[in-house]
C-alpha cells in the first residue's frame, strides 16, 4: 500500500534497493512502517506530508520532526559542522542483561573488545554460571554491531557461532564486549564528512586464523575471515566481518575471496549514488561514480587486476572474478595499503590496544 501511495506520487522505487525510493525534488527511505524524507526544501516534504494525511489511502502516521532519532539510533549535531551517531540505551539495556554493576564491574582488559586467543566450539569446556538468555545477547550485540558499533562486530560474529550451546568460555567473552561496552557506552559513529573523498572500501582477510587455537578436526576452523568497510566522503557506511564459506589455499585466495565479497556491496552501492545523485548535490564531476578499494596484499591486487590466470590461482571459482569488468574499465580502482593503515584489519581479528585503538580512531572518530 505505501509502495503504491509513493508510485502514485512519482516516486520510483530504486533499482540498487528496493526500500529506497527517489522522485527529482525527494527521496523516501523505508523500515517496515518508518520513513525517513529527504529534500533540499522543507516545504517538499510538507506538501507530501499534507499528500499522505488527505490522500484517498487514510493513513494513519506521526510525524516525529526533525531526525534526532530513528529506529533507536540518537543522531545528534556537532559543533564543528559533522554528526554523531549512538544507541546509549541500547548499550544500557545490554550492561542491564549481563547483570553487570556500572559502580564496581571493571572495564575490558585492554580496552579492546574480542577475545584472544580465538574462540572455538569447545565442546568438553565448563557449562555457563550465568542465568542470562545467551541468544537475547547475541541478538543485541549483532544490531549494535551493525548499526553504530563497528569496533564490535568481529567481536560479536566470533561469540554468535556458538549460540546454539555455548560454553563458560563463550560466555566470558560476551562479557568482555559488555565490559568495553561498558566503558565507551556514550560511544558510537562520528561523521564529519570530507567532499574530497567519494567512494572508498578497505578491505582484508585473516586467513585461517583459528586453525592455531581451534579444533583441527573441525572444517570450520581452517575458515578465513573476511572483513570490509565502505565509505562515502570518508564516512562508513556499511561494514562486515563474517567467516568465508570455502577453504581458502592460501593468504592470496583469501584476500582475493574478501574482495570479492566486498564488490558486490560496492557495485550496487555504486548505482544507488548514481540515482540519488539526481536529487542531493553529490560532490563528483564525474559522468560516472567511481570507487577505490584499499588492498593489502600485493598479489591479491595482481590477481584482481591481471587478465591472465596463473597456475596457482586458476581454481579459483567463477564466481570470485565477477568484478573484474569494473576494474578493466576503470570504475574500480585498487590500491595498495600499508598493513597498519588497514582500517578493515579491525574487523578480522583482535589487535593489540595500540592497534586496534589506531585504527577506531580512524574509521569510526574516536
Amino acid at each position: 500500500m505505501l509502495k503504491s501511495a509513493l508510485e502514485d506520487r512519482n516516486f520510483v522505487e530504486s533499482l540498487s534497493d528496493p526500500c529506497v525510493f527517489i522522485r527529482k525534488d525527494m527521496i523516501v527511505l523505508t523500515f517496515v512502517d518508518d520513513c525517513i524524507l529527504i529534500s533540499k526544501d522543507g516545504k517538499v516534504i510538507q506538501d507530501f506530508i499534507t499528500s499522505l494525511n488527505n490522500g484517498p489511502e487514510k493513513f494513519d502516521f506521526t510525524d516525529e520532526g526533525t531526525l534526532s532519532s530513528y529506529l533507536g539510533v540518537d543522531i545528534s549535531r556537532l559543533p564543528d559542522g559533522g554528526f554523531s551517531l549512538a544507541q546509549p540505551f541500547l548499550i544500557e539495556r545490554v550492561i542491564r542483561l549481563l547483570q553487570f554493576d556500572p559502580k564496581v564491574t571493571k572495564g575490558a582488559k585492554g580496552n579492546t573488545p574480542a577475545s584472544y586467543p580465538l574462540l572455538s566450539k569447545d565442546e568438553n569446556g565448563l557449562p555457563r554460571k550465568c542465568p542470562w538468555t545467551y541468544r537475547t545477547a547475541i541478538g543485541m550485540l549483532g544490531y549494535l554491531a551493525g548499526t553504530t558499533r563497528p569496533d564490535i562486530s568481529m567481536a560479536v560474529h566470533q561469540c554468535a557461532r556458538f549460540n546454539n550451546d555455548p560454553k563458560l568460555s563463550h560466555e566470558r567473552a560476551v562479557k568482555k564486549i559488555g565490559r568495553y561496552l561498558l566503558d565507551t557506552q556514550d560511544k558510537g559513529l562520528i561523521y564529519k564528512p570530507d567532499t574530497s573523498r567519494g567512494l572508498e572500501c578497505y578491505v582484508d582477510a585473516d586467513f585461517a586464523g583459528g586453525w592455531k587455537d581451534g579444533d583441527h578436526d573441525c572444517p570450520e576452523s581452517v575458515l578465513s575471515r573476511t572483513g570490509f568497510v565502505i565509505m562515502y566522503a570518508r564516512c562508513p557506511i556499511t561494514w562486515q566481518s563474517k567467516f568465508q564459506t570455502e577453504i581458502a589455499l592460501s593468504t592470496t585466495e583469501s584476500e582475493y575471496i574478501a574482495l570479492s565479497t566486498a564488490m558486490r556491496e560496492v557495485i550496487p552501492f555504486l548505482n544507488l549514488l548514481q540515482e540519488i545523485s539526481n536529487v542531493l548535490d553529490l560532490p563528483s564531476t564525474k559522468p560516472v561514480f567511481n570507487c577505490k578499494v584499499w588492498e593489502d596484499n600485493q598479489s591479491c591486487i595482481k590477481v584482481a587486476t591481471s587478465p591472465k590466470f596463473t597456475p596457482c590461482t586458476k581454481h579459483i571459482a567463477i564466481k570470485y572474478h565477477h568484478f573484474r569488468s569494473f576494474v578493466q574499465n576503470g570504475t574500480v580502482t585498487i590500491h595498495s595499503i600499508d598493513t597498519k593503515e588497514q582500517l578493515a584489519d579491525i574487523l578480522t581479528k583482535p589487535l593489540v590496544e595500540s592497534s586496534f585503538c589506531y585504527l577506531r580512531r580512524n574509521l569510526i572518530g574516536w
